[in-house]
């Protein structure tokens, strides 16, 4: 399995919605989604989170049985991983090893992380065969793990969808580590997976999930706008490396410091759980001609967006990434950076969680 591509910009064209909402198609789903949309978020703790993947293999790991798995060519010696931007502290590892999933989260634990975002291609794909052994190391370690929804199985459909997301959480929905809210399972569902289907299809899917697993879903959408508020129980977005191409540290805290407070007034407007990103840094130019990156600044970039989001006062802070080592944004240790990002994680987690959450819109 070589890396994969992925696009984390918001770049769904709205029109199909926006037609929906004229005609009043969305209005005809509004009866089903009545008990969805009167869901009750004030009291929720708030949690940092971070988007982790179970993708990498080696040849001699339980994963990878025989084969290098996402990492390419690996050259231990000169300590350079083809498709990786930088040299994890434990090597090239296998996602499926439980010895290194149990360091994830004792790492995760010492960061002040309590929800592993788990990456999630499909049913018996590489990372499918890795969740079970996940949600078992974070039940030791007193962490929870949810899916990310990476894409649609064809023919991509809203029963698809709705079939995919309802077999999954029959599978992991009541492990004990899995993240609830209200008694509910959550998944987080990636843009990717808007393009796919298209708001209104997402609508119906939604409307699907919670008519087919009992006791319904908490479904966190990869788009801040009125529509997904909409739809979906909650908002966030994967990646803003986009916007923070070419900034300084200081025009980075202008634009958090504009752009977060929207982003949660939004969302406590439509009544939504509020979820905001912070990255490292960003570089994908290992993978990706002519590729993107984002200066890490020493660490000030992520100071800046964490102090920025504390302030908007989210309900919860999502961290791009734990372990995307292809794009260059994990906070794992590594040989460049040690566990600068795990300790700078830690402090700040803890500033955030020991802080009273106050509704935007009261």
């Amino acid at each position: 399995m070589s890396a994969i591509p992925k696009d984390k910009r918001c770049w769904v064209a709205l029109f199909p919605l926006v037609a929906l909402l004229v005609s009043g198609g969305v209005a005809s789903h509004d009866e089903g989604l009545s008990e969805h949309a009167r869901q009750n978020y004030s009291a929720m703790a708030r949690k940092v989170l971070t988007f982790y993947y179970p993708w990498y293999g080696v040849p001699d790991g339980p994963g990878g049985a025989g084969r290098t798995v996402h990492w390419e060519r690996i050259d231990a010696a000169k300590k350079d991983i083809e498709a990786s931007t930088h040299y994890p502290a434990l090597g090239a590892y296998d996602s499926h090893d439980p010895n290194v999933i149990d360091q994830h989260c004792r790492w995760a634990k010492q960061a002040g992380i309590d929800v592993l975002i788990v990456s999630w291609w499909g049913h018996n794909d590489y990372t499918d065969r890795a969740m079970g052994k996940i949600l078992d190391s974070c039940q030791r370690y007193g962490l929870t793990a949810c899916i990310y929804y990476e894409t649609v199985p064809r023919p991509q459909t809203a029963e698809t969808a709705a079939q995919d997301i309802v077999k999954v959480l029959e599978k992991y929905g009541k492990h004990p580590a899995h993240l609830q809210v209200n008694g509910k399972p959550v998944v987080f569902v990636y843009g990717r997976t808007l393009g796919e289907l298209g708001l209104p299809a997402w609508l119906k899917a939604v409307e699907l999930i919670n008519k087919g697993y009992q006791p319904g879903v908490i479904a966190i959408g990869d788009r801040f706008s009125q529509e997904a508020g909409r739809i979906f129980d909650g908002l966030h977005t994967y990646n803003t490396a986009g916007s923070l191409r070419g900034l300084s540290v200081d025009d980075v805290r202008a634009w958090a410091a504009k752009t977060y407070p929207s982003w949660v007034q939004l969302a406590d407007k439509a009544g939504k759980i509020s979820a905001l990103t912070v990255i490292p840094g960003y570089d994908d130019t290992k993978i990706r001609k002519p590729g993107l990156a984002v200066q890490r600044y020493e660490g000030a970039l992520y100071r800046a967006q964490w102090e920025e989001a504390i302030k908007a006062a989210p309900h919860w802070i999502l961290v791009t990434s734990f372990n995307e080592w292809h794009e260059g944004s994990e906070i794992e240790p590594s040989l460049e950076y040690k566990q600068q990002y795990i300790e700078l994680t830690a402090k700040y987690s803890t500033q955030f969680k020991s802080q009273k959450r106050i509704n935007t819109q009261r």
